[in-house]
């Protein structure tokens, strides 16, 4: 089983290497957004198996974008994982207790991403 893979981030190199790693490395496929915005739009269109979300983007952060889908019942129960480069014990906490299914943090391998991500999901790794 193929899975799909929501990536939204501002930064369109974060993108273009965690979408080319996820594609290559674990031949998921993969959706990309560059906002919080276009992100919830996209998840409630591709109806992705998980979503990797940026913790700091303009306009809408993660977060924020998070708590959005949350409301919304058709994207609800997509598993987030979160993408930061805040290390800070008090920001895991506070990011942790949003609900996420779990923090990531940049810089990221791209070699082992697609594991650290099926790990945090409890997913299989197939290669």
């Amino acid at each position: 089983m193929t899975r799909r893979i929501l990536i939204i981030d501002d930064e369109e190199d974060i993108r273009q290497v965690a979408g080319l790693s996820l594609e290559t490395v674990a031949g998921w496929e993969v959706v990309l957004a560059n906002s919080g915005l276009q992100g919830m739009e996209r998840a409630e269109k591709d109806h992705p198996d998980a979503i990797l979300l940026d913790v700091m983007m303009p306009a809408m952060d993660g977060p924020t974008t998070f708590l959005q889908l949350q409301k919304n019942p058709s994207t609800a129960k997509i598993p987030v994982i979160l993408l930061t480069a805040k290390v800070q014990g008090s920001d895991q906490r506070r990011f942790a207790e949003l609900g996420v299914a779990g923090i990531l943090f940049k810089p990221f391998d791209p070699l082992t991403l697609s594991t650290q991500v099926s790990q945090t999901l409890g997913w299989n790794q197939i290669h």
